[in-house]
């Protein structure tokens, strides 16, 4: 069921969910962390429950993602920093994958994260470029339909709000022609799209919600495009 603006403005409040994050980067460890779970409880009730709108709402156009249940989506606040300079606990971010088979980041769907300081964005696209056969797999896609491929990333409506970004490498790699048509993005090791979003536009979320929508609508024939270069792709058992 889709909300107007005045109902999200009662029953929804990212004010919590900015208020929370804002006092974790301040006061980020596990002692701080532990005593405020019940504040966390709230933001997050309250970033699922905006999840749960942009399931309903995008489904509208990606049947794919319907089913989904928006705790299955989240990630965890806790960072692995094992290998990290940076050992702060914890990433002061609420963050959603929603796609097909939910989280998993193949096949791709549609990713929102909300970090305080004018960091939040809405994402899309192919983000892990540790999976070699995922990448092996969109570079031979693009070779095969590089029509279609430039067909997709230079739509009016992908234009408006996206340029392809991701890790490249320096060179067309071997095995790939160089001469290619689309010989630029055969670098890339991921495909992604990121807009950015300011603090101020998802604290007037019963505003900004439309937008929401009308972005991730715009990236689905992007996501589609790679996600029948990944049909294939079988995640790594571990």
């Amino acid at each position: 069921m889709r909300h107007t603006k005045k109902e999200w403005e009662e029953t929804m409040n990212t004010e919590l969910i900015f208020k929370y994050l804002s006092e974790l980067k301040e006061n980020n460890n596990r002692e701080w962390y532990h005593q405020h779970k019940a504040e966390y409880k709230e933001a997050n009730a309250q970033f699922e429950t905006l999840v749960q709108e942009l399931i309903l709402a995008i489904g509208k156009t990606d049947g794919s993602i319907i089913q989904n249940v928006p705790k299955d989506l989240t990630f965890k606040l806790v960072r692995d920093t094992r290998f990290s300079h940076d050992k702060s606990p914890y990433n002061p971010a609420f963050r959603a994958h929603i796609g097909a088979m939910g989280k998993l980041p193949v096949p791709v769907g549609y990713y929102l994260m909300i970090k305080p300081g004018n960091e939040s964005f809405l994402g899309g696209g192919l983000f892990a470029d540790m999976f070699k056969d995922a990448t092996a797999m969109v570079r031979d896609y693009i070779v095969q339909h590089p029509d279609e491929w430039d067909q997709v990333i230079h739509a009016d409506t992908f234009t408006k709000y996206f340029t392809v970004q991701g890790t490249a490498l320096k060179n067309v790699p071997s095995g790939y022609d160089k001469e290619h048509p689309q010989a630029a993005y055969l670098k890339f090791k991921s495909w992604y799209l990121e807009y950015p979003v300011k603090d101020q536009e998802l604290l007037d979320i019963g505003t900004f919600l439309p937008k929401m929508v009308e972005i991730f609508e715009a990236m689905k024939p992007f996501n589609d495009y790679l996600n029948r270069a990944l049909a294939d792709f079988k995640m790594p058992t571990r």
